[in-house]
């Protein structure tokens, strides 16, 4: 396990989503994505990985830097991408 990290722990430790119990909801309910494929919240986040997040109909489209090892912004730790609204 040393170059990944569940989704629900990189969300919260990346402080993309402020707890893990609210990142765990947003994945159990199908809204977050791991390179295209649904993803629950035990589902690992690689390096180089594009995470997208629809939340209360905003997109946020991610890719992943690298791996934190404790609670830090997410400056350095993922590179926000243009999102694709679909309606």
């Amino acid at each position: 396990m040393a170059g990944d990290l569940r989704v629900d722990l990189f969300l919260k430790m990346s402080r993309l989503i402020k707890r893990r119990s609210l990142a765990k909801e947003i994945c159990d309910a199908g809204c977050v994505q791991i390179n295209g494929r649904v993803a629950k919240a035990g589902a690992l986040v690689q390096v180089d990985d594009v995470l997208t997040m629809d939340i209360r109909d905003r997109l946020l489209r991610v890719r992943v830097l690298r791996i934190p090892q404790r609670i830090e912004g997410p400056e350095g730790v993922v590179e926000v991408l243009p999102g694709e609204v679909e309606e």
